[in-house]
Protein backbone atom coordinates (compact mmCIF):
# COMPACT_ATOMS: atom_id res chain seq x y z
CA UNK A 1 0.00 0.00 0.00
CA UNK A 2 1.27 3.91 -1.02
CA UNK A 3 2.06 6.13 1.28
CA UNK A 4 0.20 9.77 1.83
CA UNK A 5 4.03 10.97 1.96
CA UNK A 6 4.24 10.35 -1.91
CA UNK A 7 2.41 13.17 -2.70
CA UNK A 8 4.68 15.46 -0.94
CA UNK A 9 8.04 16.19 -2.05
CA UNK A 10 11.55 18.12 -1.19
CA UNK A 11 11.81 21.39 -3.63
CA UNK A 12 14.50 23.80 -2.96
CA UNK A 13 12.40 26.19 -1.42
CA UNK A 14 9.95 24.24 0.31
CA UNK A 15 7.46 21.52 -0.50
CA UNK A 16 5.08 20.67 -3.00
CA UNK A 17 1.72 18.70 -2.66
CA UNK A 18 0.28 17.20 -5.10
CA UNK A 19 -3.65 17.30 -5.04
CA UNK A 20 -6.62 16.11 -6.57
CA UNK A 21 -9.76 18.51 -6.22
CA UNK A 22 -13.23 18.47 -6.55
CA UNK A 23 -14.61 22.21 -6.53
CA UNK A 24 -18.14 22.11 -6.04
CA UNK A 25 -18.18 19.72 -3.06
CA UNK A 26 -20.53 20.39 -0.61
CA UNK A 27 -18.04 21.67 2.34
CA UNK A 28 -14.86 22.13 1.76
CA UNK A 29 -11.80 19.67 3.25
CA UNK A 30 -8.50 19.38 3.36
CA UNK A 31 -6.67 16.62 3.84
CA UNK A 32 -10.08 14.46 2.48
CA UNK A 33 -8.05 11.59 2.04
CA UNK A 34 -5.45 9.98 -0.31
CA UNK A 35 -5.68 8.67 -4.29
CA UNK A 36 -3.38 5.73 -4.70
CA UNK A 37 -4.05 5.79 -8.14
CA UNK A 38 -2.37 9.19 -8.44
CA UNK A 39 -0.84 9.77 -5.55
CA UNK A 40 -2.46 12.68 -4.72
CA UNK A 41 -3.98 14.05 -1.15
CA UNK A 42 -8.01 14.52 -2.33
CA UNK A 43 -8.84 17.96 -1.44
CA UNK A 44 -12.95 18.99 -1.79
CA UNK A 45 -13.75 22.49 -2.04
CA UNK A 46 -17.15 24.19 -1.58
CA UNK A 47 -16.16 27.13 -4.10
CA UNK A 48 -16.98 26.55 -7.89
CA UNK A 49 -14.48 26.47 -10.75
CA UNK A 50 -15.06 29.45 -11.87
CA UNK A 51 -13.19 33.00 -11.93
CA UNK A 52 -10.72 31.32 -9.80
CA UNK A 53 -12.69 30.88 -6.95
CA UNK A 54 -12.12 26.56 -6.16
CA UNK A 55 -7.87 28.17 -7.04
CA UNK A 56 -8.14 31.03 -4.01
CA UNK A 57 -10.16 28.68 -1.28
CA UNK A 58 -7.35 25.96 -2.13
CA UNK A 59 -4.99 28.16 -1.33
CA UNK A 60 -6.69 29.33 1.68
CA UNK A 61 -7.51 26.10 2.97
CA UNK A 62 -4.07 24.49 2.92
CA UNK A 63 -2.61 27.64 4.80
CA UNK A 64 -4.89 27.59 7.23
CA UNK A 65 -4.27 23.76 7.72
CA UNK A 66 -0.57 23.55 7.49
CA UNK A 67 -0.56 26.97 9.72
CA UNK A 68 1.07 29.51 7.10
CA UNK A 69 0.10 32.79 5.90
CA UNK A 70 -1.68 32.31 2.60
CA UNK A 71 1.16 34.02 0.93
CA UNK A 72 3.42 31.02 1.48
CA UNK A 73 1.33 29.12 -0.73
CA UNK A 74 0.95 29.08 -4.69
CA UNK A 75 -0.56 27.01 -7.24
CA UNK A 76 2.37 25.53 -9.06
CA UNK A 77 0.54 23.73 -11.88
CA UNK A 78 -3.02 22.84 -12.87
CA UNK A 79 -4.45 25.98 -12.38
CA UNK A 80 -7.83 24.34 -14.71
CA UNK A 81 -7.26 21.12 -13.74
CA UNK A 82 -8.64 18.77 -10.78
CA UNK A 83 -5.35 17.28 -10.25
CA UNK A 84 -2.82 20.13 -9.04
CA UNK A 85 0.24 20.66 -7.68
CA UNK A 86 0.85 23.44 -4.73
CA UNK A 87 4.16 24.94 -3.74
CA UNK A 88 4.70 25.76 -0.09
CA UNK A 89 7.24 27.92 0.79
CA UNK A 90 9.28 27.96 3.41
CA UNK A 91 8.15 24.82 5.00
CA UNK A 92 10.33 21.75 5.44
CA UNK A 93 8.68 17.93 4.28
CA UNK A 94 8.85 16.73 7.79
CA UNK A 95 6.77 19.53 8.49
CA UNK A 96 4.14 19.15 6.34
CA UNK A 97 3.89 15.81 6.63
CA UNK A 98 3.59 16.35 10.56
CA UNK A 99 1.05 18.49 10.24
CA UNK A 100 -1.04 15.96 7.94
CA UNK A 101 -0.40 12.41 9.14
CA UNK A 102 -3.15 12.81 11.79
CA UNK A 103 -5.75 14.61 9.21
CA UNK A 104 -5.38 11.44 7.17
CA UNK A 105 -5.75 8.87 9.95
CA UNK A 106 -1.99 7.42 9.38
Amino acid sequence: MTSFADAVTETDTGVRIALDVSAGAKKTVFPAGYNEWRRSIRCQIAAPAVGGRANKEIVRVVADTIGIPQSSVAIASGATSSQKSIQIIGKARADVLAVLKPLLGT
